[in-house]
């Protein structure tokens, strides 16, 4: 059973998510940001702040979504965190934002065994969405970098090339491989389903698609896919997140987005430099990044 607590009793929040999900429909010019506070109980690492930033950039329309949570699932504190790039259009970004998590701490396996769950829900979500697409004449998808804290435990999952990143001990530790459709096992994996790979100024789906993974693009189905790659993390040791979509990954690396948050101590703030960083590299796509830094107090 998937239920929201009241924001007082978990954690304190700057700004209004229903604020921040209208601003990214209506205001995509402006780089905009928030986070809050965890004071989640039942782990040792129940306590982290989070923080996002997204921003137009470029790109004349804005394709990125993100989603936060904090909500109990089966009596468990869970946390959610999503990006999601899409493409063709922001409609099965915006999807997913709705829907993604909400069908995954509903599936009734989510605390017993959530990497089963998770590619479920997954794979049932892109179904869903590509039923609602069939009236929709073109064709639009979205990649997906999701982390979920289920007590000491940190599960990524990613669908694409957003990508997330940790940071142990001053290191950064990527947790996702980018989809691409040049590395040699997805290019083996859409050949066997009948598919191909071209080069149009990079690598192709199909001549097409510039992902190997992704929800929607139904034009593309079955070479291109939903299913994710999931990594499980002890959250013990791991300082901070950063979760973002490849308007970040592009310019800046993952060693030097690590040291960009490892200096500054605020998640909000070292969301919002990462943000302005890459469009000062030169992105020229969307930019949105959510980091999420453990603390043992604050």
């Amino acid at each position: 059973m998937f239920s929201f607590l009241s924001p007082a009793n978990i954690h304190k929040q700057r700004g209004n998510d229903e604020e921040d999900s209208m601003m990214q429909k209506r205001d995509p010019e402006v780089l905009f940001s928030g986070g809050g506070i965890s004071f989640v109980t039942g782990s040792k690492n129940g306590r982290f702040s989070y923080g996002y930033s997204s921003f137009k950039g470029k790109r004349a329309s804005m394709e990125d979504y993100y989603e936060t949570r904090i909500s109990e699932v089966d009596g468990q504190m869970v946390a959610f965190f999503g990006v999601f790039d899409g493409h063709g259009g922001s409609r099965a970004a915006e999807y997913l934002k709705n829907n993604l998590f909400k069908n995954l701490s509903s599936h009734p396996d989510f605390i017993k065994d959530t990497k089963s769950a998770i590619v479920e829900a997954f794979k049932q979500t892109d179904s869903n969405y590509l039923n609602e697409e069939k009236g929709q004449q073109r064709d639009a998808g979205s990649t997906a970098s999701t982390a979920v804290l289920l007590g000491d435990r940190l599960l990524v999952a990613n669908v694409g090339d957003s990508r997330v990143v940790a940071c142990r001990a001053g290191s950064a530790i990527p947790l996702s491989i980018d989809h691409k459709p040049d590395r040699s096992d997805e290019r083996q994996r859409i050949e066997n389903a009948g598919g191909y790979v071209i080069w149009a100024g990079t690598w192709r789906v199909g001549g097409v698609l510039a992902v190997s993974r992704a929800f929607g693009d139904k034009l593309l189905k079955p070479y291109v896919v939903a299913e994710p790659e999931i990594q499980e993390e002890e959250i013990d040791g791991v300082e901070f997140l950063i979760i973002a979509s490849d308007g970040l990954w592009n310019v800046v690396s993952n060693k030097d987005a690590v040291d960009i948050v490892q200096a500054i101590s605020d998640a909000e703030t070292s969301a919002r430099k990462l943000t302005e960083e890459a469009y000062a590299r030169g992105s020229n796509d969307n930019i949105t990044c959510v980091v999420v830094r453990f603390e043992n107090s604050f």
